[in-house]
């Protein structure tokens, strides 16, 4: 997730999780969470400060993570976003809306208030327990509606197609406008006077705010500012070509059943629809960055080859910067293009080579009929060649780290 190693023995990682886990109770506590009048008197706009609080740490962390994100010291990807059920989902924060009001807490106030001794916390987390055991033990019964109307990881920026920080902004507005609101609530319903707060929150909301504006300059962590950034680490891989992979071993992965292989082919339409490969999709170089967030996302990233290619190298290359600058894993170039290609399988179509001298990202070949992958080398049978290809493997697969689940109680 960081650009730097987060591996902790487990001794220290129970220590950091203990750390973490008594600052979130500590910040709970202090805040009054662990008292149910407290919490109970959010629903009658007496007192707000469930709403305050939350909202401020949603509001904090979120601009944290974002400006984190589009300096590159995070990997967006690799977050938890809790996955989007729809109705399930609605339906649920019915249910907990109602035994907040009820009981006055939420789990991880129960949690708090039983540690703190609260008799009624006690009986909230034993109900909880309850719960929980109630529901694993009838799931089966509404199965179909508990897993219906998925979305996968759903994000404002997804569903309204806005950069991070006009989202960011956006947000932050709400949460300013929910706290003018809120003390509007308390004066009226709850008898408290404004003026009497500390005048801090105002400084506090200004640092937030410019924070906000600073996410909305900077802008969105794109394939091209990927790659400035890693640019560095990885353009040796492209100067030593460890890489620029054979033809025939993309054609081994090919054949490999346990490995899905994205063909990328970035060459204009003129030259795709002469001569292509049967299991490539045609992307335009120009076009690239539309496919990063379906590669980057890719549950099955781990078993995933992409190889880019083009006549030659140089688009190929290129693609291949915009792919890796854009956190798509498991990129590689195929070594020489499809002229490359065209030298190790076109035999059986007799494809005859042209005289030299060549420009850069010129076929070689004399292609007589633009017939895309009617042509014999554009599938051939890897059984065929297996036994008289020889090249240097250089694909290593690497596994991503996948989010890891998260939530709050």
């Amino acid at each position: 997730m960081a650009p730097f190693p987060l591996t902790l023995s487990k001794p220290l990682l129970y220590v950091v999780l203990l750390i973490l886990g008594f600052g979130f109770g500590f910040a709970l506590e202090t805040s009054g969470f662990n008292y149910a009048p407290n919490l109970a008197a959010q629903f009658y706009f007496k007192d707000t400060r469930v709403l305050k609080v939350m909202f401020t740490a949603i509001i904090v962390a979120m601009v944290l993570v974002f400006l984190a994100v589009e300096t590159f010291v995070l990997d967006y990807s690799l977050i938890w976003v809790p996955p989007t059920y729809l109705w399930p989902g609605i339906l649920g924060g019915l249910i907990m809306g109602v035994g907040f009001i009820i009981g006055g807490y939420c789990p991880g106030t129960s949690m708090v208030a039983a540690v703190t001794g609260k008799i009624d916390g006690i009986f909230f987390v034993l109900g909880g327990i309850a719960g929980c055991i109630t529901f694993s033990e009838t799931e089966r019964f509404f199965h179909y509606f508990y897993n219906d109307s998925y979305y996968g990881r759903l994000t404002l920026m997804d569903v309204f197609h806005l950069p991070i920080g006009v989202v960011v902004l956006l947000v932050l507005f709400m949460a300013f406008f929910m706290f003018w609101i809120s003390e509007k609530l308390e004066q009226r319903f709850g008898g408290k006077d404004p003026a009497q707060e500390s005048r801090l929150r105002y400084a506090v909301a200004l640092v937030i705010l410019l924070a906000g504006v600073g996410v909305l300059l900077i802008g969105d962590p794109t394939p091209e500012r990927g790659w400035a950034h890693i640019a560095p680490q990885k353009q040796p891989l492209l100067e030593n070509r460890s890489v620029y992979i054979h033809p025939g071993e993309v054609l081994k992965y090919i054949d490999d059943d346990t490995v899905a292989v994205e063909l990328i082919d970035v060459r204009d339409d003129a030259a795709y629809n002469l001569f292509h490969l049967y299991w490539a999709k045609h992307v335009p170089l120009a076009r690239i960055d539309t496919i990063v967030p379906t590669l980057a996302k890719n549950p099955y990233a781990d078993s995933t080859l992409v190889v880019v290619m083009s006549n030659d190298e140089t688009l190929a290359t290129e693609a291949w910067k915009h792919l890796v600058g854009g956190n798509v894993p498991n990129v590689y170039i195929m070594d020489g293009g499809l002229n490359h290609w065209l030298e190790v399988f076109g035999e059986e179509d007799g494809l005859e080579p042209l005289p030299g001298p060549f420009a850069d990202e010129e076929l070689h070949f004399r292609i007589p009929q633009a017939k895309g992958d009617g042509f014999a080398a554009s599938q051939p049978w890897w059984h065929h060649y297996k036994d008289v290809l020889q090249f240097t493997p250089k694909v290593k697969l690497q596994r991503k780290k996948a989010p890891t689940g998260g939530g709050c109680g």
